[in-house]
């Protein structure tokens, strides 16, 4: 059981790009080169690949996979381009790191994305922040489905797929009200 992150990539940056109307200047804050990570942000540019009002500033900075990455990823982002309208961090962690960093350097107007739709992800999403939008995955609906399938598996019967992709969902400050989080039954 793993989310779709291919397609979770896509979400965030597909919501991303109609924000800004398909035009503008954005960055893909990358991060630790794992599977899950590169599935990210090949969905992320295949659609930022439809816009060619999307001018691509950087997508090779690997901001670690965290909060304090972010931080310093971002920074450099904002100390090197004077006009960044949208930013897409591979996970939640950098997505805060990153604002942040706007806070902090006193950059508003920039639109961040991000994946996973964390705790933490949720309280951005209805504070003040840039933060917009997060793919979440469902650790919820993983973790039913794999005792599901290995249930199945101990009574004699194998799986159709070796791999289950779930479906990610967007969360967005429209949303977020509605979103049932990591920890909620369904």
């Amino acid at each position: 059981m793993q989310t779709n992150t291919v397609q979770a990539g896509a979400l965030s940056c597909q919501y991303l790009a109609d924000k800004l109307g398909g035009k503008g200047d954005v960055i893909i804050e990358n991060g630790p080169q794992v599977s899950a990570v590169i599935d990210r942000v090949t969905g992320c540019k295949q659609v930022f690949a439809k816009y060619p009002g999307l001018k691509l500033l950087s997508s090779d900075q690997d901001a670690k996979g965290s909060r304090e990455g972010g931080l310093n990823v971002m920074q450099g982002y904002l100390t090197r381009y004077q006009k960044l309208d949208g930013l897409f961090a591979i996970n939640d962690p950098q997505a805060i790191g990153s604002d942040l960093a706007a806070k902090q350097l006193k950059r508003a107007g920039i639109v961040i994305t991000s994946v996973d739709g964390a705790p933490d992800i949720e309280a951005a999403l209805k504070a003040d922040t840039l933060i917009q939008a997060s793919a979440s995955q469902d650790p919820y609906a993983m973790a039913q489905q794999a005792v599901a399938v290995g249930y199945d598996i101990m009574n004699g019967k194998k799986p159709a797929e070796t791999t289950v992709l779930l479906k990610p969902q967007l969360i967005t400050r429209d949303n977020v009200k509605d979103y049932k989080g990591w920890s909620s039954p369904r």
